[in-house]
């Protein structure tokens, strides 16, 4: 699950990251307007944490610029402003929550799972894929019944490919998705084509109903 930090505190930002990191949440930071605004133009996260107040704009122009692109990103408004106005504005707008700084980063994490889990699953925290199912809070996945052990990677895979089911994923879109906007950074995509190998052979080997198909010469797609 990819996440952008749109935040000119920079330490409140990296603590902030430090922490989704650790819950097994790729992170990224545009701590400008102009950052943000590229970044939102060139890639697709799975929930925007936004600060109203940046060096160069506002955050709300932000939130005009997701709509206008119909964009699908969450998005949660994390401001010092802690105006009602403000607050209005942003939801009528398009955001999905709003959180007041100072916050506890427990509550923020329990937020933005809400809101992936809304987009993305139907609001349950009980994934069903016919014999898989995956218990997000838990963080485990059965197939069969019988529980398998995936690495952080392989489960952010498997509930991405769950999460665009029967559409094609080209292997830049699974780089882009596992290791942020460093996947610009390297020269091929075989770590996509190593993980995909690996978690296809723990799920085969529990018996899943092979799913997950090579579109040769594009990427993958899981077939539901």
């Amino acid at each position: 699950m990819k996440i952008l930090i749109i935040e000119d505190e920079m330490e409140l930002a990296q603590d902030v990251a430090k922490y989704l990191a650790g819950q097994n949440y790729v992170c990224e930071i545009a701590k400008t307007f102009i950052q943000a605004s590229e970044k939102i133009g060139i890639y697709q996260y799975d929930c925007i944490l936004l600060d109203l107040m940046l060096p160069d704009g506002s955050g709300l122009a932000l939130l005009e610029l997701l709509k206008k692109e119909n964009k699908q990103d969450g998005v949660i408004i994390i401001s010092a402003k802690n105006s009602l106005e403000d607050k209005v504005k942003g939801l009528e707008i398009g955001a999905d929550d709003y959180l007041a700084k100072p916050f506890h980063l427990s509550e923020l994490s329990a937020r933005i799972l809400s809101i992936i889990r809304r987009k993305q699953f139907n609001s349950s925290n009980i994934i069903q894929q016919n014999e898989i199912t995956i218990d997000l809070l838990g963080k485990t996945v059965k197939v069969n019944e019988i529980e398998i052990s995936l690495t952080k990677k392989e489960l952010d895979l498997l509930l991405f490919f769950i999460g665009n089911k029967n559409r094609v994923i080209s292997k830049s879109a699974l780089a882009e998705h596992l290791s942020g906007d460093i996947a610009d950074m390297f020269d091929n995509h075989d770590f996509v084509y190593a993980h995909v190998k690996n978690l296809k052979k723990k799920l085969t080997e529990a018996n899943y109903g092979n799913y997950i198909k090579t579109i040769y010469g594009t990427g993958y797609k899981w077939e539901a």
